[in-house]
């Protein structure tokens, strides 16, 4: 039976047996988060901006029934060409190998298995969060619980606007998650620089990140995972009146179709995708780009240092 064990893509195993950075990537953004052709084309131009900044790239997913953290660029083609993939968080990964899918890890899966590897840094566009209206529907993302136990560095533009972002902060902090701005003391808003909430705490330079890592080694904190917040420079971002006004409608429009669970998400970003003419794609692979490459001279930084993500 396929999927009983994780295999390693040859350029990771190798990266890891010399103790070489390596950044894990996720595999949802190739499969689902962008459309086609452009999602194979941008899945390599991420793993190139990683090795351009010295690192190498673990893109992870799940191949009939097994998963591989590395992919080869015929496994990237097959996830970014091919249906059915199936979209597996946490949860789904054992279903998923015994059913023997193609499938694509999300934030959670990703960062699980990253952390599972021995891989400490991992680089995505947003995170998961919590949803508006979660006080009636309790609709979370995975990412937030599954992150709370996951010792792994998340590079990320912070969480998509059309999530509570007070909320999802909140939740944060209740988990205990570490979350800094990198040179900013605003929380981003994935297509935005700004959500519109502050930060504590702010760091400037990938080393600098890295010795946080080790300083939580040394103060025996294993836990949950270092949140490193990236904003979209304010020259790249979706105009925010524009966004304001797409999501005013997008929101209004959820209501009166009653659209409601998995189907809010996937709905939303078309919306953003179709009233910004492509704007906010344009500015979704420019941030993903971003994300990849700071993680990349976090994980060279990183790997200078003892391993301090150990769990």
């Amino acid at each position: 039976m396929k999927g009983v064990e994780v295999r390693y893509g040859r350029h990771v195993r190798e990266a890891l047996s010399d103790h070489r950075p390596v950044v894990a990537l996720e595999s949802t953004i190739l499969a689902h988060g962008l459309p086609r052709p452009d999602n194979l084309r941008v899945g390599r131009e991420i793993e190139a901006v990683v090795r351009e900044h010295g690192a190498v790239p673990a893109t992870i997913g799940m191949i009939g029934g097994e998963l591989i953290v590395g992919l080869d660029e015929t496994e990237l083609e097959r996830l970014a060409t091919r249906e059915p993939v199936a979209k597996l968080s946490v949860r789904d990964l054992a279903p998923g190998a015994v059913s023997g899918v193609d499938g694509a890890t999300t934030v959670a899966s990703t960062a699980a298995l990253a952390a599972h590897a021995g891989v400490p840094v991992f680089a995505t566009g947003g995170l998961g969060g919590v949803h508006r209206g979660a006080g009636e529907t309790f609709d979370e993302s995975a990412d937030l619980v599954t992150l709370a136990r996951t010792p792994v560095a998340v590079v990320c533009a912070g969480v998509k606007s059309i999530l509570d972002v007070g909320a999802t902060l909140e939740r944060l902090e209740t988990l205990g998650i570490t979350v800094v701005g990198y040179r900013t003391r605003r929380f981003p808003g994935f297509y935005l620089a700004d959500s519109g909430f502050g930060l504590d705490w702010s760091l400037d330079t990938p080393e600098q990140i890295a010795e946080l890592l080790r300083v939580r080694q040394s103060q025996g904190v294993h836990g949950g995972a270092v949140v490193v917040a990236n904003p979209v420079p304010e020259p790249e971002q979706l105009d925010p009146t524009l966004h304001d006004q797409v999501l005013a409608d997008a929101l209004a429009e959820l209501e009166r179709e009653g659209i409601a669970g998995k189907a809010v998400t996937p709905f939303l970003l078309a919306r953003f995708h179709e009233a910004t003419e492509g704007a906010s794609l344009q500015v979704n692979v420019r941030l993903v780009l971003r994300n990849a490459a700071l993680a990349a001279q976090i994980a060279v930084a990183h790997a200078v240092q003892p391993a301090v993500l150990a769990a």
